[in-house]
């Protein structure tokens, strides 16, 4: 199958190269000394699920120079989701499925604006995985996994091949879920909660989740989540919190979420697209969220300054 990764850090850059190791026809779109080095060295994965390194390995920064493909895989940041969809334009033709692995429950929504309801599919992924330098990717923790659905009854069978070639490469696991909008909303759970008291305290999840007081705040953020998502027509299940409890009890003591690594980092970061999307989707719904506007207002000096909006401190 012919593949596209745009977005080739820690997530695309792992399922591009199990793709790739399974023998799929796999592009890296980056750019930069990360490009340079995975055109020159290929692109090496270090992986408690075993490394692997795809030399030589095909990856461009011009999308038009790909041309059309089977499939895109978008792994970029939630906040640059509409870039990306402008971006990859040359790469989607009429049967091209395009598949979002993004933190938040916007992205299918935002490609769709852009290129179409046809082409895109509902998508999450699971894996603590993050760029450690050009051309290298470190995966840390969390067996690999990639939940799709079609969002229109003509991508059933699109959707049910790129679940089997995905399913197919080492390393990894993908499924095609009873209920995918559920699905995704459950992801947002975990990841928004353990984002946002992460970004706050600075602390890894071993910290949060053990001391009484951050766990109690963790679990206000989840039933926040809940309400929002059940107001919106979501159908979680009655455990819910109960379940994203047990995903965030089951991960490794040091890790911490990509949007906690770039606040600490002074980079822009998901902010808006997690605990302000909560905030802001709950307000359409009707529904209050303190804790998450608590966070999210606490943030927001920061994530303004590290957009050249204005000075933090």
């Amino acid at each position: 199958m012919k593949i596209a990764i745009m977005g080739s850090g820690g997530v695309g850059g792992y399922f591009g190269a199990r793709l790739a190791q399974a023998g799929e026809d796999v592009t890296f779109i980056a750019r930069g000394e990360h490009l340079a080095a995975i055109r020159r060295d290929g692109l090496a994965v270090s992986s408690v699920e075993g490394d692997v390194t795809i030399a030589p390995a095909s990856a461009s920064d011009d999308p038009a120079e790909v041309g059309v493909v089977e499939a895109v895989i978008v792994a970029v940041k939630a906040w640059q989701v509409r870039e990306a969809a402008e971006a990859i334009r040359p790469m989607v033709g009429p049967a091209t499925l395009v598949l979002p692995l993004e933190n938040g429950v916007e992205a299918a929504d935002t490609l769709a604006e852009v290129l179409g309801e046809t082409s895109v599919l509902d998508g999450l992924c699971g894996i603590l995985a993050w760029r450690e330098g050009p051309g290298r990717i470190r995966h840390a923790g969390v067996s690999p996994f990639v939940r799709l659905g079609p969002r229109r009854p003509d991508q059933a069978e699109g959707a049910r091949r790129l679940q089997a070639t995905l399913d197919r490469a080492p390393g990894m696991h993908a499924e095609i879920p009873d209920d995918i909008q559920a699905a995704v909303w459950s992801k947002f759970q975990f990841i928004c909660a353990m984002s946002g008291i992460g970004a706050i305290t600075r602390a890894p999840i071993g910290v949060t989740r053990t001391l009484p007081e951050t766990r109690s705040l963790t679990e206000q953020l989840l039933d926040e989540i809940t309400a929002v998502a059940r107001a919106r027509g979501v159908a979680l299940p009655e455990d819910a919190v109960e379940r994203a409890m047990g995903f965030i009890d089951a991960l490794p003591a040091e890790s911490t979420a990509s949007m906690q690594r770039d606040i600490m980092a002074g980079r822009p970061s998901e902010l808006e697209s997690q605990n302000g999307a909560v905030v802001r989707l709950g307000r359409e719904a009707g529904v209050d969220t303190p804790v998450n506007a608590m966070i999210h207002a606490a943030l927001l000096p920061q994530e303004r300054a590290a957009r050249g909006g204005g000075e933090s401190g």
